[in-house]
């Protein structure tokens, strides 16, 4: 979604909806009218009307279903991301401890600021500043870690050593993932092709009705309604950084709150 669209969306789901409501109503009536208008005239053409409607509502649906298709699996992939994360970061945090030690210790408490800054990444609204701040602290934190436990597989060059490593690696290979799911959306195309199909239908059907004499205004903006709805919740589910429908942190915060209970070695048990 271009400038404009993120600008009206950034105020709430309402705004955005409401904008797309009167512009389909408005294109409802004056399809109404044209249709009226046309009406008087006892040589227009009735019988394909109809049809052309129908066609453009059996195309409208297909265009939609796509949109839901593509945002209902991009909201997927950052959902499955952010649980695939967390595990991540928790099976890197046990292997830190494990191997305990200063810079073993150390990664486990980088660790546990780091997925701090995870929860911050995903409940992050649309300020471009806030995110590239957060990203930035992301790497600087990665290259903590990484130097740690680089300097670890140096001084024990094992299995136990080359699993942090992997344990690492992964997590940060799932921060990228992370960040390219958050920054994609509904592609433009998409979304204008729907909006203005679905306006252009909304007309047709005012100027059918209206080429029958049917006024239907109230049935009409119920419709209009309802539509507006289905979109707005279509939009919402694409946009990963507006409106209600967002990736939750509880993943993130169930890791960290394995954290606090911290790695306790019980006595070797007796023979």
């Amino acid at each position: 979604m271009n400038a404009a669209v993120i600008e009206i969306a950034s105020f709430g789901a309402l705004a955005f909806a409401a904008v797309l409501f009167l512009v389909q109503a408005t294109s409802g009536e004056i399809g109404l009218r044209l249709g009226l208008r046309q009406a008087r005239n006892d040589q227009a053409p009735r019988e394909g009307v109809g049809v052309i409607v129908g066609g453009m509502l059996g195309l409208l649906a297909f265009v939609l279903a796509l949109t839901l298709s593509h945002s209902s699996a991009r909201f997927q992939e950052r959902r499955t991301g952010v649980l695939a994360e967390a595990n991540a970061i928790g099976t890197a945090w046990l292997r830190a401890q494990a191997i305990g030690g200063p810079r073993g210790l150390e990664i486990a408490r980088l660790l546990e600021d780091y997925t701090r800054q995870r929860i911050a990444f995903v409940a992050a609204d649309r300020a471009a500043e806030g995110i590239a701040a957060i990203n930035a602290r992301t790497a600087t934190m990665q290259g903590e870690m990484w130097g740690h436990a680089t300097a670890i597989s140096r001084e024990r060059p094992d299995a136990v050593a080359a699993g942090l490593l992997a344990a690492l690696n992964e997590t940060f290979d799932l921060a990228t993932s992370e960040r390219l799911a958050f920054s994609l959306g509904i592609p433009p195309v998409l979304f204008w092709l729907l909006s203005a199909m679905s306006t252009l239908t909304i007309g047709s059907l005012g100027y059918q009705l209206g080429m029958r004499n049917q006024r239907l205004r109230l049935m009409s903006l119920v419709l209009v309604a309802m539509w507006t709805a289905i979109l707005t919740l279509v939009f919402d589910l694409g946009a990963p950084r507006l409106g209600g429908i967002r990736v939750g942190t509880a993943a993130y915060e169930w890791t960290l709150q394995g954290f606090q209970g911290g790695v306790t070695i019980p006595p070797a048990p007796a023979r």
